[in-house]
């Protein structure tokens, strides 16, 4: 790996990486959260207008919610393989509330949104479907999906160390993930 490109964008120094002091620099946690980054656009599910608005109704199906409760709800119920941005939920309220499906009550500055009688129809129609958190979910399920999460987590356990760890524990830690990377071109080296 010594000053090679990997194929994805960064490179790595051969026996760890640093400056020579047993501290990693700067190039480490930038590869870390490059390496993050691209796991989660290839993992992270790809979601219609269609999905966020199925979504939307079937929450507002089981309660009043405002759309910061909707995005953490959606999170939560995809295992946080799905969160959608502010970006797609309140547009889609907004298109739900001008077709009459929803309503929006203020309280204490913020909107909280219910299904209206029509709201409640279309959500009805679709409740024998899947809810679209548990068809993004289903990526993560199989072995193709379990790689790339295990990958993400290891990107975010490796810089939550660098962020809080001493000198000798990240100095460990590099240890460890350069044993991963030889464990794992070994497995590729069975077949």
């Amino acid at each position: 790996m010594s000053g090679s490109y990997m194929g994805n964008g960064f490179t790595g120094h051969s026996g760890g990486w640093g400056h020579g002091q047993g501290h990693p620099g700067p190039n480490l946690w930038e590869a870390m959260d490059q390496l993050r980054g691209m796991f989660e656009q290839k993992v992270a599910p790809r979601m219609g207008r269609g999905d966020v608005r199925a979504a939307v109704l079937a929450l507002l199906a089981e309660r009043p919610m405002h759309g910061y409760q909707i995005i953490g709800e959606i999170a939560e119920r995809s295992g946080g393989a799905w969160k959608p941005s502010a970006g797609s939920v309140y547009p889609t309220l907004q298109l739900l509330a001008d077709e009459g499906l929803i309503s929006a009550e203020e309280s204490n500055g913020r909107k909280t949104y219910s299904l209206t009688e029509a709201g409640q129809a279309e959500a009805e129609a679709s409740a024998d479907r899947p809810a679209p958190w548990q068809t993004s979910g289903a990526r993560d399920s199989g072995p193709m999906g379990a790689l790339p999460k295990a990958g993400i987590e290891l990107a975010q356990a490796a810089a939550q160390l660098g962020r809080t760890g001493t000198p000798e524990q990240i100095a460990q830690a590099v240890e460890v993930i350069d044993d991963a990377r030889r464990r794992l071109y070994s497995i590729l080296a069975q077949s």
